[in-house]
């Protein structure tokens, strides 16, 4: 298992923002998932669990606790065919794109919404993500977690309690291990050109050529929140070198130096602007980890 001490989440963030984390774990095995979790334990300090730490804003001061990457060593993806389609358990460090690249060579259909999501598995399941009209909860049957107390349990779909970007596992704090999910048999090339539309699409509407987090905001019942934040005349706003995204206004990104603080200080700016403007509340999407001044 790598472990550090003093690691700036710079380097471990698709937002390239935050300060050192206390003690950096990555292990490699479930096993090594329990050594860490006891090592946070041991020292009597909070841990946070990550994968490509997409989805996440760490402050500059950095986070007093132990991050714990999971990724290399548990990226396993094991299928096991049936008639008409396949059941396929992938460990939680494997990529959203690894996955549905896989299984589309394979021709298993109904993952092709995940393809572009820049994330891990684990993470995935935790927060249900979803895209383009797809979601974890329409294709998973159970998830193999490590709950705080050590013991590994399995959660059939109806356990997991997915909804709207959320979980029981996020509420329970447990760390996912792996998945496994029911795919149907399709196409290998209808299911490829699905897949490089849907990519082409993100090419075309999001702003990839900046770090961001993903998403900034959920999306708010009845309202969409960037058309909320373009309508509030918000489109390119500035804060230091966190920008409401020109290109589409729903992420906010990193111009190039951007400061957690600076994406802080403009996420409130949004969230104040469409309140007063339409009173609609906006929540983050992103998750905040380490001190805000709040």
């Amino acid at each position: 298992m790598i472990r550090r001490e003093q690691e700036p989440l710079s380097e471990h963030t698709t937002f390239r923002i935050g300060g050192p984390a206390a003690f950096y774990l990555a292990p490699e095995s479930e096993d090594e998932v329990r050594e860490a979790l006891a090592f946070a334990g041991e020292k009597g300090l909070p841990y946070y669990l990550i994968g490509r730490g997409s989805n996440l804003l760490c402050s500059d001061e950095g986070y007093d606790g132990v991050i714990i990457e999971i990724g290399k060593g548990m990226e396993q993806i094991s299928i096991e065919w049936a008639s008409e389609g396949a059941i396929v358990t992938a460990q939680a460090g494997v990529s959203l794109s690894s996955l549905a690249a896989r299984l589309a060579k394979e021709g298993l259909t109904g993952f092709e919404f995940a393809g572009g999501i820049p994330g891990t598995l684990g993470g995935a399941i935790a927060m249900n993500a979803g895209a383009y009209g797809g979601e974890i909860k329409d294709c998973i049957l159970s998830a193999r977690v490590l709950t705080e107390q050590g013991e590994i349990r399995t959660l059939d779909k109806a356990e997991l309690e997915l909804g709207y970007r959320t979980s029981v596992i996020q509420r329970e704090s447990a760390i996912v291990l792996s998945g496994t999910f029911a795919f149907q048999r399709g196409d290998t090339e209808k299911i490829q050109e699905t897949m490089r539309e849907l990519n082409q699409r993100r090419r075309d509407k999001q702003p990839l050529e900046y770090p961001s987090a993903g998403s900034t905001f959920k999306r708010p019942e009845g309202h969409f929140a960037g058309k909320l934040i373009e309508d509030a005349g918000l489109r390119g706003y500035r804060v230091g070198d966190a920008q409401v995204s020109e290109k589409h206004c729903g992420f906010v990104v990193n111009r190039g130096h951007a400061t957690a603080a600076e994406v802080y200080r403009l996420i409130r700016d949004v969230q104040k602007k469409v309140w007063d403007e339409f009173q609609v509340k906006l929540e983050p999407e992103v998750r905040m980890i380490g001190n805000f001044g709040e």
